[in-house]
């Protein structure tokens, strides 16, 4: 048993250098903190990194979805579809609209939405007369979702796509996460993510009006930012309010971070997928456990192993307590939205109107992975749950 904390590895850790760091007393010096010159570098480097032709430097994943939702048109009363298997943000940012998330459920393999089960939640939206004004599918884990037939089946209801790419990396086998198939793709930098700037996120689209949309409502509506207003020959307080916006821009400092993260990225991307086949490999005979699926397009964000229906006599939450004594983090991706009680209560939702999702969640298990883990570490983990699994493991009564 682990008792030292100097011992414990930890979920999820940034991985952070001295180029970072000099690249953060860069800006410092310079005298000037808040979105500029950096943030525009980091937004030129991204999109030309996603193949896309605009990027929006935004505060957050969230922010970010909010931001893309709007500019698409999302209002009051509108639906937008996305799996209940992810995390808030998704839906939240429906609300700030005033429309409503209609939850569709997994594909019980890769944890991400259904196709089949959308096609059938899109058709039952038409003949209720109230259709999708747009869908969300997530790709969870850094695994991409099925977007030939999503990007078909909104083509074909008149829905436009936002995708939650918050946990990929933009340059994922040369290409783009999204492929050019999403109207927008939203991007996480958030302290777990593959590429981190502490906080924030990226929007990432080909469309012009959008951007241009995106830009004005991410600072106050405001027709000219304040890098813009600052170094103007003309006075610095002549601009116009066109929209009521957010306050949603990403400063100097985090984004001179990220653009030393956005460059060692294939190299953090690299440790990542070491990390996840090491696993794959080590864990492959424990009969109890399921393992993620992989793929070449996989951004490798989290390693998600789930335990099979009654293979243990334990709880996986028991699980997380006995890895925890050994001194690993573990946790837990997703709690589904239908579960939480402001959504089970606003829609009148049951645990079992989405069983997919239920029974992914009781059995899912996000193991420690992120680029600083050492080999040590990673035998540490794969011991001490291949041993819990071994220890604990339902012998059937005949």
């Amino acid at each position: 048993m682990m008792n030292r904390s100097t011992d414990f590895i930890p979920f999820a850790r940034p991985c952070l250098g001295e180029e970072e760091e000099t690249a953060v007393l860069r800006v410092m010096r310079g005298g000037w903190l808040t979105t500029a010159t950096e943030s525009a570098a980091f937004e030129r480097e991204f999109a030309l990194a996603a193949g896309a032709e605009h990027a929006i430097a935004v505060n957050s994943a969230t922010a970010g979805l909010h931001l893309a939702l709007e500019a698409v048109g999302v209002g009051p009363d509108d639906r937008v579809a996305m799996s209940p298997y992810t995390f808030t943000a998704c839906a939240e940012v429906v609300r700030y609209l005033g429309a409503d998330p209609l939850f569709v459920d997994i594909d019980p393999r890769t944890l991400t939405i259904c196709p089949q089960a959308l096609r059938r939640a899109l058709e039952g939206a038409a003949a209720e007369a109230r259709p999708v004004r747009a869908i969300m599918p997530v790709h969870v884990a850094g695994l991409r979702c099925d977007m030939q037939t999503i990007t078909a089946l909104a083509a074909e209801h008149g829905a436009v796509v936002v995708e939650d790419a918050a946990h990929c990396v933009p340059h994922l086998a040369g290409r783009r996460c999204n492929s050019a198939q999403g109207v927008v793709s939203v991007y996480s930098f958030y302290a777990t993510k593959p590429i981190t700037t502490g906080e924030g996120g990226m929007a990432v689209t080909d469309d012009a009006p959008l951007a241009d949309r995106m830009r004005t409502m991410r600072l106050h509506g405001i027709d000219r930012d304040a890098w813009e207003r600052y170094r103007a020959t003309s006075p610095a307080w002549q601009y116009d309010v066109v929209a009521a916006g957010f306050k949603y821009n990403l400063p100097d400092l985090q984004a001179a971070i990220g653009r030393v993260q956005l460059g060692r990225a294939r190299e953090l991307l690299l440790h990542r997928a070491r990390i996840a086949a090491t696993y794959r490999r080590s864990l492959a005979d424990v009969s109890s456990l399921m393992l993620p699926p992989d793929s070449a397009d996989h951004s490798h964000h989290l390693f998600i192993v789930r335990i099979r229906p009654r293979t243990l006599s334990i709880s996986r939450d028991r699980v997380i307590e006995l890895l925890a004594r050994d001194g690993i983090g573990a946790s837990v991706h997703y709690r589904p939205l239908h579960l939480m009680s402001y959504y089970r209560d606003r829609y009148g939702l049951k645990p079992g109107d989405f069983p997919l999702s239920l029974e992914a969640y009781e059995g899912a298990l996000s193991l420690p992975l992120y680029a600083g883990l050492t080999q040590e570490q990673i035998g540490r983990v794969i011991g001490s749950l291949r041993a819990i699994c071994s220890q604990h493991h339902r012998v059937e009564s005949r």
